[in-house]
């Protein structure tokens, strides 16, 4: 902001003095071509010489030259020290040292079996919000195990244990019954896919945004993964089809169809564990349908964690884990929580009546 006021007085007073200057110059160069040959003398003790009006253009027109030379070296100064802040500005990023870091004895796993469990995992974020007390889960390979509760109950937190973005503060986080805290993080995460709610695309093609979940993918791959998350027939229709330009973060798609690309991304990689952090939530009716049947193609054989929003896609999980204020109040099939758990009814009651997981808070009892 000061740079901003300094350059916005500094600007127009500069050109405003070499208007004036210019206008005296006129104004005194064109007295003088009119000044006899001999010239004349001014109060007596300073003569002045006559000049052409040939010299002066060529005097105006070397002002302005010089003016202008000025003016570019003062912007191209100006720009320097932008670039100067904004390289301790990306220097500073990129001397941050990570807080996630793997251990001297981390072990890579290349193939990993999907079991994933919790154990009496506690969670602390560094503001001091403690937002998951003793949670214990197991996820068998190929089960789809989903996490529902009211805004602010840690349903996305827990998502973010399993690729690590965080360490927990108590318990343990197995894959394979191996501590994730063990495994090398990138080594991790290439057995993870994960489909977020805000769908993250690339400045590219919608080929190399699919190919971005296996770098090495053939043309034949990356067709298949989309015909399987119901994005190929939207693409075809595309100006230049696989090769059109999505646009930064995918603004020239719709959010179905950005979400249908980041499916086919996670299909094309392949992985063993899925998460799908509220992937349906921000979609329209008919976009929904397509998504949740390429999400059914997705989760097939996986083990997969759903961060449900609308719980009528959750119905057939394997098992529901009903979450309130970072703990586990009941859990079962949705069936079974809808024959006893107040706070699983009261939510899927407010879903069909057209409301939301927000309102859920204020009409459930604390005695629930």
């Amino acid at each position: 902001m000061y740079r901003a006021k300094i350059e916005a007085v500094l600007a127009p007073t500069l050109n405003l003095f070499a208007g004036l200057g210019l206008s005296i110059l006129i104004l005194v160069g064109s007295w003088q071509t009119s000044i006899p040959s001999g010239g004349t003398m001014l109060w007596n003790f300073i003569r002045v010489t006559p000049i052409s009006p040939g010299d002066l253009v060529l005097i105006i027109l070397l002002l302005h030259k010089t003016y202008d030379e000025s003016n570019k070296l003062g912007r191209t100064w100006m720009s320097f020290q932008d670039t100067l802040a904004a390289a301790d500005r990306i220097f500073a990023f990129l001397h941050i040292e990570p807080s996630i870091v793997d251990s001297a004895d981390a072990v890579e796993i290349e193939k990993c079996n999907g079991l994933v469990e919790f154990k009496n995992v506690s969670f602390t974020y560094p503001t001091g919000d403690e937002v998951l007390k003793n949670i214990t889960v197991k996820a068998e390979p190929g089960q789809v195990v989903a996490f529902v509760g009211p805004s602010g109950a840690g349903k996305s937190t827990i998502a973010k244990l399993i690729p690590r973005f965080y360490d927990v503060d108590t318990g343990e986080v197995l894959i394979d019954g191996i501590d994730v805290r063990k495994i090398k993080s990138q080594s991790l995460r290439g057995q993870l896919g994960i489909v977020p709610q805000e769908t993250i695309l690339f400045h590219g093609t919608v080929r190399e945004n699919i190919a971005y979940g296996k770098l090495d993918a053939s043309d034949e791959e990356i067709k298949e993964a989309a015909k399987k998350a119901n994005a190929h027939d939207f693409i075809m229709q595309l100006e230049n089809k696989y090769e059109t330009i999505v646009g930064e973060r995918g603004t020239k798609l719709s959010g179905g169809q950005r979400q249908r690309i980041s499916i086919a991304r996670a299909i094309l990689k392949n992985p063993k564990i899925l998460i799908l952090d509220e992937a349906t939530s921000n979609l329209d009716t008919e976009s929904e349908k397509l998504v949740q049947a390429a999400l059914e193609i997705l989760m097939e054989g996986r083990t997969t964690f759903v961060i449900a929003h609308r719980l009528s896609t959750i119905r057939n999980a394997s098992e529901i884990i009903v979450l309130r204020a970072g703990e586990i109040v009941d859990r079962g099939t949705h069936e079974q929580l809808m024959s006893r758990s107040g706070l699983y009814r009261e939510l899927y009651k407010v879903e069909e009546t057209g409301g939301n997981r927000d309102s859920a808070r204020v009409l459930i009892s604390p005695a629930i």
